[in-house]
């Protein structure tokens, strides 16, 4: 049904205080996150190397760069140092560098090389690897330094380097319209290089970059990881990409790509062998207006992707787009994110278990209003995609009325043990159905709340399997589901049957049909939505916090 350059199908929430409470430290997007800080407080201590500046407003390229009063003015000057480890190079505040900043030279985790800003008032930005600290608190800054591509292949360049953090710019890349040409804000490339080691983006803006439709390794969008080349087999390890902000560029938000894809779960992937991607986080970025996909992993092992906040996706593409989602790509945890404005019904859902996807989760996510439903099950063309598990989401609102989609689709090829437990699904959009398919199959829906529209929504039963879920305004309940429930869920959110407006209304009412009706599972991930501990007899949805 879909194609990609791989010719294969599109490479496409302390328990509740009260249930508002919880559902708004769940769904904020840019929440603090207790992870390891970019770099130790040990190695910012040994760490040795010369701080370079660069003023475009008002440097001299034949100045030394080294101190305030002699930065460079130019990115061309900037990029022709080869840095080294431990190395800095700040940009001034309020200041505006046109072209792109490619520079030379490798760092370490213990010493990475920083790009950065400097300013106001002669002070430098003090923020870099420091855990949770935004950046001197009651100081007053200017706006951080603007790299302009102009429509350059990319306006930050870091090729075939390593050991890069880059913090505090904002970058942009647009220029003339074009169908042909690749464009990125940030792109990280490493073509034939083996792996590369620690990276960080952190605390960046990237707005209007105008590429091309283009996906993959030589694709278009704001911050790209791309693993290329055909001769060694090439790959990232340690990459960091947090609390930036990405908005109306084309046609990727973030994302990975690589050309070292063939597995036996990929037997007619690209290249000659699996380099896959390790030690990923993708945390508490906004990703806004992007024409094509939100935030992809392609060939990541063991990644996080969690509390990130997508509007806004499939705006302006001709391919098959998703909101968050991965390719070729094993126990990739996916949680904590809020993904709503998909536009159109070619994909677009929320999230997506696809081509080559195994071991996979995706949990306390809030998915909301989007033209192209809640998620998708797309095993591409002869590939595995196996052991998957979709829980304690909520969906509201979303829709989409093309067959054979809806809120939930199970199309393309099969996927195996692909297990979706313990969700709310609701949607008041009439004539959008609920779960819809072409026959893969290999599905089991458990333990989930599926309500309808007031006109019924359709839930389509084979060749997947429904175990003990709730069933409302559904006109025919799945023959097979032998611990069927049927009747009003009773959200605390949901008069007369409508579909709560926000996460907190999936609490459940006393007398809901939906409390302790569910079937134990196993490895349940042990809390739900809200952080509620699940019973040893769970409730049906996404909420286990009894009563209210």
């Amino acid at each position: 049904m879909r194609s990609s350059s791989h010719s294969s199908p599109r490479s496409r929430a302390a328990a509740l205080a009260t249930a508002a409470a919880a559902a708004a430290a769940v769904t904020v997007a840019l929440v603090p996150l207790t992870a390891a800080p970019a770099t130790s407080s040990a190695s910012a201590e040994t760490r040795t190397g010369t701080t370079y500046y660069v003023d475009c407003a008002g440097g001299d390229d034949s100045a030394s760069g080294t101190d305030q009063d002699s930065a460079w003015r130019t990115l061309a000057k900037a990029g022709a140092r080869t840095y080294e480890p431990g190395d800095r190079v700040l940009f001034a505040r309020g200041t505006r560098c046109e072209g792109t900043f490619a520079p030379k030279g490798s760092g370490t985790a213990e010493a990475p090389i920083r790009a950065g800003a400097y300013g106001e008032g002669g002070r430098e930005d003090r923020r870099e690897g420091r855990k949770g600290d935004q950046g001197g608190q009651g100081e007053r800054r200017t706006a951080k330094p603007e790299i302009a591509g102009g429509g350059a292949r990319a306006a930050v360049l870091l090729e075939n380097v390593e050991g890069w953090e880059l913090r505090g710019l904002a970058v942009t890349n647009k220029g003339p319209a074009t169908t042909t040409e690749p464009r990125a804000g940030i792109l990280v490339r490493l073509t034939d290089h083996g792996t590369g080691r620690h990276y960080v983006v952190e605390d960046t803006d990237v707005h209007d970059v105008n590429g091309a439709d283009v996906k993959d390794v030589e694709g278009s969008g704001g911050i790209l990881f791309a693993a290329a080349g055909e001769k060694r087999p090439t790959a990232f390890d340690d990459v960091t990409v947090r609390g930036n902000s990405v908005a109306h560029v084309d046609r990727t938000g973030i994302g990975t790509a690589s050309t070292w894809g063939k597995r036996p779960e990929h037997p007619n992937g690209p290249g000659t062998s699996f380099a896959p991607i390790t030690g990923l986080a993708v945390r508490n970025n906004d990703v806004r207006d992007v024409g094509g996909d939100g935030i992809v992993t392609h060939n990541a092992v063991g990644a996080r992707v969690e509390h990130n906040r997508v509007h806004g996706f499939n705006m302006r593409s001709a391919g098959y787009n998703a909101g968050v989602w991965s390719w070729n790509s094993d126990k990739v945890v996916t949680q904590f994110n809020e993904v709503s404005g998909g536009h159109g019904t070619r994909d677009s859902q929320a999230f997506d278990i696809d081509g080559g996807n195994n071991g996979n989760v995706f949990q306390y996510n809030y998915s909301h209003d989007n033209e192209g439903g809640f998620l998708l099950v797309c095993n591409g063309d002869g590939m595995t995609s196996d052991r998957n598990t979709v829980r304690y989401n909520v969906s509201l609102n979303d829709q989409n009325r093309s067959a054979p989609y809806g809120v939930v689709s199970v199309v393309c090829g099969p996927s195996t043990r692909t297990l979706v437990h313990n969700n709310t699904i609701a949607t008041g959009v009439e004539g959008t159905p609920l779960v819809s398919g072409n026959g893969p199959g290999g599905v089991t829906f458990r333990n989930n709340v599926l309500a309808g529209a007031a006109g019924g929504s359709s839930v389509s039963a084979a060749p997947n399997t429904f175990d003990h879920n709730l069933y409302f305004r559904v006109p025919s309940v799945p023959s097979g589901d032998g611990g069927a429930v049927t009747g009003d869920p009773l959200f605390t959110g949901g008069a007369d049957g409508t579909t709560p407006g926000s996460p907190a209304g999936i609490a459940l009412r006393e007398g809901s049909p939906a409390l302790g009706a569910g079937v134990p599972v196993q490895d349940n991930g042990g809390r739900d939505y809200f952080g509620n501990p699940v019973p040893d007899t769970p409730d049906l949805g996404a909420y286990h916090g009894g009563p209210r």
